[in-house]
């Protein structure tokens, strides 16, 4: 079984215990953040793929210059306590990973696809299984799944309609609800609890003709009586992180869609978590005519509020550059690496 990583040093920046909600664990999110270069920062915001159970040499050097924030897709537990013991004993600040995996109907035990567990019209159903594979996938170093995914799929065309939820807004917001508290149980620093994700933000499955990444035609009344309702929810039960959408909404995409990122989510629902981008959704940007270049797509990711950028290393290589040329403002990065740092504590990663 896979071991939280050991406390750091006393006197390093989070060697103190965290407590979910609190001003101490405020206080250590702050120390933190004044306490890093600008390129420790970005590095916070970067999550690489791993390596099925090898660490390449170049990982080590970017673990040990502080240029990782998270690894998806490791789940060796020899190789993920290799990966924690090298961030905290050889990086200056001696900042934990947070592990990620798609972790969505079970771990080792595998359960019916989430569609089909809608059917069963039972929460506790949908509760137990999350726990289950919370449980499992903890014992192996993971501390974060991308789970539930609660986009409203109304047509069987979608490519991803077998990961939803089903087609009814309320269903998929009790079912969420159920979803959220099954991994991340009564409190994120309990042994056997991991992080959930709720995605796709927002409207992924309105994708039109059921063709995957591909635009939507919402109007806002669409966007908040269908597509959001079961977001909410989920935001209502205390998910820890939330996920960006590869498609757009009236013609802005998700991974650069302030209306999504900071009006509804900070400012209307108060989620205080962290987003992580889809898989190269921040580069993307280009491909979808927003963005010139990545340093464009960077620039607008950050500001509409994506905090993790997911496999793109676009954050890692541009934004200490948009910082530097006054394009960005550094309290805008402070607030991303304090969105992800929180969460971190929150799961007891420093204990």
């Amino acid at each position: 079984m896979s071991e939280r990583p050991s406390s750091t040093a006393p006197g390093q920046p989070g060697a103190v215990a965290s407590h979910h909600g609190s001003e101490a664990l405020e206080a250590r999110v702050s120390e933190l953040v004044a306490a890093m270069t600008i390129d420790e920062k970005a590095g916070q915001l970067n999550q690489i793929n791993g390596h099925g159970g090898h660490i390449p040499h170049d990982v080590v050097v970017n673990l040990r210059e502080g240029r990782i924030g998270s690894i998806l897709n490791e789940v060796d537990p020899a190789c993920v306590n290799e990966l924690q013991r090298i961030a905290i004993e050889e990086s200056r600040l001696g900042i934990p990973l947070i592990i990620g995996r798609d972790v969505i109907h079970g771990f080792k035990t595998v359960f019916p696809i989430p569609l089909a567990q809608a059917c069963s019209w039972d929460p506790e159903v949908v509760r137990e299984g999350a726990r289950i594979a919370a449980l499992e996938a903890a014992a192996h170093g993971v501390h974060w799944t991308f789970a539930p995914m609660v986009d409203i799929g109304r047509d069987p065309r979608w490519g991803r309609v077998a990961e939803c939820l089903g087609e009814d807004p309320y269903l998929s917001g009790v079912l969420a609800t159920a979803m959220v508290e099954g991994f991340q149980g009564n409190d994120l620093s309990d042994t056997g609890s991991i992080a959930a994700c709720a995605k796709h933000f927002a409207g992924y499955g309105a994708c039109e003709s059921g063709k995957d990444y591909n635009t939507t035609d919402l109007t806002e009344r669409q966007l908040r009586s269908v597509h959001l309702p079961p977001f909410e929810a989920a935001c209502r039960a205390g998910v820890a992180t939330f996920m960006t959408s590869f498609s757009d909404i009236d013609g802005i995409p998700a991974s650069a869609n302030e209306l999504l990122l900071r009006q509804i989510l900070r400012e209307e629902w108060g989620f205080d978590g962290f987003v992580v981008s889809d898989w190269e959704s921040i580069p993307q940007l280009c491909v979808h005519g927003l963005s010139a270049d990545h340093v464009e797509a960077v620039l607008e990711a950050a500001r509409a509020g994506v905090d993790m950028d997911m496999a793109g290393w676009t954050y890692v290589s541009h934004l200490a550059g948009l910082v530097h040329d006054d394009r960005l403002p550094e309290s805008v990065v402070d607030t991303m690496v304090a969105n992800v740092l929180r969460v971190k504590l929150r799961l007891g990663l420093f204990e």
